[in-house]
């Protein structure tokens, strides 16, 4: 096997491993908007129909059951972006690859 056909082989190899790293990064990404999104749909809205007193008990009320989620959802979402960032450097690092073997190619 020449040198060109080794550094081809290796060119689709790194292709292969970009493709795949951009996959993880798509889905870190996306799990990590779930969550946000999650977050921003906690927000309360005015309870119509009810007097000011039951409004303000169900307001409480929810807020504290909110609240608990967020918590929880805040936890994820710390998980998900360390994963999200974990999968960007490696998004980087393998695109770098690939394009210095594709240098590589081009000069061999």
């Amino acid at each position: 096997m020449t040198q060109r056909d080794q550094l081809a082989r290796l060119g689709q190899v790194s292709q292969l491993i970009l493709d795949l790293r951009l996959s993880e990064l798509h889905t870190a990404a996306r799990a990590r908007q779930d969550s946000l999104d999650r977050l921003a749909g906690l927000a309360a809205e005015p309870a119509d129909g009810l007097s000011p007193i039951a409004a303000a008990r169900a307001e409480l009320h929810y807020q504290r059951w909110a609240e608990a989620r967020r918590a929880e959802i805040n936890l994820t979402l710390a998980r998900q972006t360390a994963d999200w960032l974990g999968a960007q450097a490696a998004a980087r690092r393998a695109f770098g690859q690939a394009q210095a073997l594709r240098g590589l190619a081009q000069k061999g």
